[in-house]
């Protein structure tokens, strides 16, 4: 089972369009892939899902993560890095059972120039502690704002050769 994580809690975000994406990609190549929002968490994740404690929300997320084999990881630039509540997210996450030894593909964004290369840096080292294997191929989509069109389409061509690619890698992967 394949999940694409739309990886900030951020409402109307264009990590959510990404990821979208992704998964449409995904399902003309006729793979079925979830799509989880971290804008699904419980509002309260610090108070009840960190330190063994499990809510009853959470636990439905759990269970996806859990039965989950392949991950693709839509990852926005906050403050030169990842969001924070993906690091509370995978925090919360049961260990070992939720990555390890599991397969991730990790794809950046910013609104900036550089489409998160620091922030892809930084989660690959959290995603090998965790013993998350990595697809090499990661991708950094800058000027995020200039990619899509009205219809949530990509429209640069380099963007399309690229995800394209790493899509097809990371089904092989």
């Amino acid at each position: 089972m394949i999940t694409i994580i739309a990886s900030t809690n951020r409402p109307g975000s264009s990590t959510l369009k990404m990821a979208k994406y992704y998964q449409l990609q995904l399902r003309q190549k006729g793979i079925d892939a979830g799509l989880l929002s971290l804008e699904q968490l419980p509002p309260n994740l610090l108070q009840t899902d960190l330190y063994g404690k499990r809510s009853e929300e959470f636990a439905k997320i759990q269970t996806i993560i859990t039965q989950t084999d392949k991950f693709i990881f839509i990852i926005p630039e906050y403050n030169g890095s990842y969001p924070g509540v993906l690091k509370v997210f995978v925090d919360a996450c049961t260990f070992p059972d939720s990555f390890y030894d599991k397969k991730a593909a990790l794809v950046g964004i910013s609104s900036g120039k550089y489409g998160n290369i620091r922030g892809i840096d930084h989660f690959t080292g959290v995603c090998h502690y965790i013993h998350l294997n990595v697809m090499p191929l990661k991708l950094h989509i800058a000027a995020i704002s200039k990619e899509f069109d009205a219809d949530g389409q990509l429209v640069n061509t380099d963007t399309l050769k690229f995800t394209n690619e790493q899509i097809d890698k990371f089904i092989k992967f």
